[in-house]
């Protein structure tokens, strides 16, 4: 379990994000239309998986922010952006703020919080996704990870980015 802080106060996720080098894990997320798109939809992109809690939340909401504009200018590069908020969340968020280079994604299921071992399993944000970054190679391996171990803070774009150019 990583043991992660939420507003300073202790809590955990079920387990720890996949090694770099390993297979990164198969999922099935939802778009905003409610259809879904599993791990081999990407086949050949390098992946940044921008995790979070809520798209209702301010730096969450930054988070998706800052990778629309630093990572648009990387070729075969997708960003992908999963919490388990509604598809509907997503898609308003988007369209207000002019969101156009990231894929925002629904964990309706709870699978990929289980697979990817970032369900946070105690504490207000219990049953949420927690705070992380995990780049997926070309090849379909984790090339980097980031567990973020205060949810209130920003992950490291520049190591994700650096991480998805290599």
């Amino acid at each position: 379990m990583a043991s992660i802080t939420l507003g300073g106060t202790p809590t955990k996720t079920n387990g720890n994000l996949p090694k770099v080098g390993e297979k990164a894990p198969n999922f099935t997320l939802r778009r905003s239309d409610l259809s879904k798109t599993i791990l081999e939809d990407y086949k050949g992109k390098t992946l940044i998986l921008n995790i979070f809690p809520s798209i209702a939340t301010g730096v969450c909401a930054t988070s998706v922010r800052n990778f629309n504009q630093k990572a648009s200018a990387l070729e075969n590069t997708q960003v992908l952006c999963i919490s388990k908020d509604l598809p509907f969340a997503h898609e308003s968020f988007c369209a207000t703020e002019g969101i156009k280079n990231t894929l925002n994604l629904s964990d309706l299921s709870g699978a990929f919080g289980e697979d990817y071992q970032v369900k946070i399993i105690d504490g207000a944000f219990e049953d949420l996704l927690s705070r992380a970054i995990v780049v997926i190679d070309t090849a379909g391996n984790i090339a980097y990870t980031e567990q973020v171990s205060e949810i209130g803070n920003e992950p490291n774009y520049e190591a994700a980015i650096n991480a998805a150019s290599l």
